[in-house]
Formats: structure tokens, sequence, C-alpha cells
């Protein structure tokens, strides 16, 4: 019987480059799989539906409202019908033929139950976050690698293995490392790592957008590894060395004076969001633990003022 790989797409309003991302998946090279391809739609407006229809993709839908990484995720999985789940960005696009052969290859020998491919900038991403690539995703594979690192912007997993555990529903993000947390400590698996699995990652966001971002995923990243911290002192210490190193690289290449104001913002809005996914995790925290060791009904108190104060003013 032949074996089925589903590329699980979550989208929202990714009409700039679903045709490509869609092209690319229809001419992948495959060996002994069929492919399917199934997109969760969290409510596009633009012509999003319309060209995945036009390529024949599944698609499902899961409302705004109840929208998280790892719903959307386990919702397409759950539509899908693939021994293998693969999972890339809507603003991802397969760099060569092998992408998705590459990709699945370790989860097709018995190497690991999760692998993740390289992450190349393209087009409107920005210097930093490129450098960031560079770093995390080398020109050499790990079959396996150490620890459970790994991204849903390109990356598959067995059906058998998310089945047994799923994607965390209630994380503002770094749903993936959750799972693979999962597979590698509770079930003794593997993650693979597939440099030659390449996707050119785009990002066109604004300033306030990355800051969004490192700060959900700080925040989740406290759920996963509750006993990092990242004070103050972190934030101006891996900042200066951030910039340095950007700044650094952009001499070599020779684009300083285009690329350092956003090397400044980026870095800048990196690590500001991080310690603001901290902080606010480390309150929620200090809050949930005041609420259930102090003797006193800290709700009650709270309910009885704000109630006192609706009726002095409605007396008013």
């Amino acid at each position: 019987m032949t074996e089925i790989a589903s590329v699980v797409i979550r989208t929202l309003n990714e009409e700039s480059y679903l045709p490509e991302l869609l092209t690319s998946i229809r001419n992948q090279s495959v060996d002994g799989f069929d492919i399917e391809v199934v997109l969760v739609d969290s409510g596009s407006t633009d012509r999003t539906l319309e060209i995945a229809q036009s390529f024949g993709c599944r698609i499902t839908h899961i409302k705004k409202e109840d929208f998280t990484f790892g719903r959307s995720l386990n919702v397409g999985c759950d539509f899908s019908n693939g021994d293998y789940l693969i999972f890339v960005s809507g603003h991802c696009i397969p760099a060569t033929e092998n992408w998705l052969q590459n990709l699945i290859r370790p989860l097709r020998d018995g190497l690991a139950e999760y692998s993740y491919g390289r992450q190349v900038a393209r087009d409107t991403t920005k210097f930093s976050e490129n450098e960031l690539f560079n770093k995390f995703y080398p020109e050499y594979s790990k079959q396996p690698q150490e620890g459970y690192f790994c991204n849903n912007a390109n990356a598959a997993v067995i059906r058998s293995a998310w089945s047994k555990f799923k994607f965390n529903e209630e994380l503002t993000g770094l749903e993936d490392m959750y799972l693979a947390r999962r597979i590698v400590e509770e079930s003794e698996g593997h993650v693979a790592y597939k440099a030659d699995a390449p996707v050119f990652h785009i990002h066109d966001e604004s300033w306030r957008q990355v800051r969004i971002r490192y700060e959900r995923e700080a925040y989740a990243l406290q759920k996963i590894m509750p006993g990092m911290h990242f004070n103050l002192a972190d934030l101006f210490r891996f900042y200066f060395a951030g910039v340095l190193q950007d700044m650094a690289s952009a001499i070599n290449k020779g684009v300083l004076i285009k690329e350092l104001p956003s090397i400044i913002l980026f870095r800048l809005m990196q690590y500001w969001g991080t310690y603001r996914g901290h902080h606010e995790h480390r309150k929620a925290s200090q809050e949930m633990k005041y609420r259930y060791f102090y003797p006193k009904d800290i709700e009650r108190e709270e309910y009885e003022k704000e109630s006192s104060r609706i009726v002095t003013n409605e007396g008013k």
C-alpha cells in the first residue's frame, strides 16, 4: 500500500506566496509515496481559498476565536490521511524538488520521529533574521540531533508520534518544541535536522509584529523550560552582543550602512519581546501562586472592592 505524505499549511490571507508554495509542492520528486495538501484556514478574506481550490487542496477551517498554533495543526492532522505529517508555513517556499523526499527520509528510515529542514532568507526577510537562520539551520545535517529543538515552518512528524502526544493547544508558540520534547523524553524518540530539505522563509513583519512574535515565544518557552530566566541584564548583554555580531557580518558583506538601522531595531524588538514575554509569565505565575497559597480569599476581596466601587459610582 502506497504511503501518504500530508502537507499541512496554516493560512490566514497568504495569497502573496501561496501559488509559488503550492507549485513547488506539486513539482516535488516523490519516491514511493503520494502527496496530499491540507489547508487549515482561520478566516482568510483574500484569494487564499480560491488559490488553494485551484491547486486541488483539501481545505478545513478553524474559527479565529478558537485559533491557537497547536490547535490549528491538530485540526489539520486530524483532517489529513498521511502516514507522515509535513508542516510548512504559507510564506515558505521549498527550494528544491527533493525537499519533501529529503525531509521525511529520517522518518522513513527509522532514524527519527520528528524532522525539520533548513530555512533560508529571501525577499523582505530582515538581515538579522537571516543571521539567526544561519545559526539555527546550518549547512550540515544532524541525524539524529541532540535535544528537541525544531521549527514547524519546515518540519515533519510520523503520524503515530503525533497521535500519541498531539500538539499542546494552550501554548502561545513553540508547539513544535513542546511536542518534540515529549517524543524525546517520554518515548525515547529522536529529532533529525535535514540541511538538504531547505525552504525560503519570507518574513514581512512590522517591528511591532517582530516584538510580539518573540514575546509570545518567550512566554511559551517558560512552560517548556520553566527553569530558564531572562532578566534585564540578559536583555542588555544579548542585545549588544547581537548588534555587534550582526554589524561584523554586515561589514564583511559590504552592507553595513544599508542594514544598520534594521540590525538595531530587529535586535531591540527580539530581546525586548523576549524580556516582556518572560516577565509576563513570571508575573502571571506569581499572581497564581499568591491566589493559591495566600490565606485570605483574594478573589472575594477583589469582588467586594469592585462591587463597592460600582455602588459608590451609581450613588454619585
